[in-house]
């Protein structure tokens, strides 16, 4: 196999894959911080008597 082709294949894919990746890792801590506030607000009704 040619090297040029998989080194054009590495630069055309490897930095939306990395872009991804990124948002991924960001989504996933926001996701858990949602998950977090929406457990205590549970928490927060139930000790209240709602």
């Amino acid at each position: 196999m040619d090297y040029s082709v998989f080194v054009q294949l590495l630069g055309n894919f490897g930095f939306p894959i990395a872009v991804t990746l990124f948002l991924l890792v960001k989504l996933e801590k926001k996701l858990e911080q949602l998950e977090l506030a929406i457990h205590a607000l549970s928490k927060s009704f139930k000790e209240n008597g709602k």
